[in-house]
């Protein structure tokens, strides 16, 4: 099966609808949205962990980086002690994982398919997860702790109960799809509302996985044409990487953008000729 295609705004309020998309919870009557977003500065984009993006044999070298990161980063202990623990914070720091990362707010991942001026001639893209659907797919131990709980997603703790290692998980035979929210290990995973997916498989891509499950996700197409309104109205809105990336990094990022002009993508481009 292919993906569905996307929803096509047209203007700056259709696009708030599609954001909004299904959010409204008639039990609670209170915008609750079921959905998870990831943004993405071109269309064709795909659900593809930095995992899956190395050479090699990267489904065996994923323990190796996994054991080399805990064992050269003994400084930087996370604050438990578990797989889950070391992956997120491995996810974090830029490591190769199993790890995708998304995002609660409907406006952060708006931003990072608008952050990169370099690409504003080409269409971007936010992809929409039920992430309490996707629980319905889980095997039996997982989705019962989850549902005891009470809640939608995983914490690291929940995760290690169904799965001690991740070599536990790596032996399932099953193929599905887990959503955690991972320690509040900086402001940055706080201000970005942030929280991870992984398949069952270090292989696995969620994108294909959703071609048999379409019920469970939809996408937003952000036309280029677009793109610099949206940028306009999040800087004015404060969602920008000076709040989403705390520290002098992202501040002079998002000072670097946000006084390009409007062809800013070519001045930067020749600036690094």
């Amino acid at each position: 099966m292919a993906l569905s295609d996307p929803y096509v705004p047209g203007n700056w309020h259709e696009l708030q609808e599609y954001l909004f998309l299904d959010s409204y919870n008639k039990e609670l009557e209170r915008i609750r949205s079921p959905f998870i977003y990831r943004g993405l500065s071109q269309l064709d984009y795909i659900l593809e962990t930095s995992l899956t993006r190395l050479d090699g044999d990267y489904v065996d070298l994923e323990k190796h980086l996994l054991r080399n990161f805990k064992k050269y980063a003994y400084n930087a202990h996370p604050q438990g002690s578990s797989d889950w623990h070391w992956l997120a914070l491995a996810q974090h720091h830029g490591l190769p994982t199993r790890l995708l990362d998304w995002t609660y707010s409907p406006f952060v991942a708006l931003h990072f398919a608008t952050e990169n001026i370099l690409k504003f001639d080409m269409d971007g893209v936010i992809w929409a997860l039920n992430y309490e659907k996707v629980n319905q797919y889980l095997p039996e131990i997982p989705r019962s702790i989850i549902q005891n709980v009470g809640s939608n997603s995983f914490t690291s703790e929940m995760l290690v109960i169904a799965y001690p290692t991740l070599e536990d998980l790596v032996q399932t035979q099953d193929d599905f799809i887990i959503i955690f929210e991972s320690p509040s290990l900086d402001h940055r995973i706080v201000n970005q509302y942030a929280l991870f997916s992984m398949m069952s498989s270090a292989d696995g891509i969620i994108s294909t996985w959703l071609e048999d499950h379409p019920d469970l996700y939809f996408r937003i197409k952000i036309p280029a044409e677009m793109k610099w309104e949206i940028r306009d109205r999040l800087d004015q809105a404060n969602i920008n990487e000076r709040v989403l990336m705390p520290g002098l990094g992202g501040l002079s990022k998002w000072l670097r953008r946000h006084y390009s002009p409007k062809r800013g993508g070519d001045i930067i481009n020749s600036q690094n000729q």
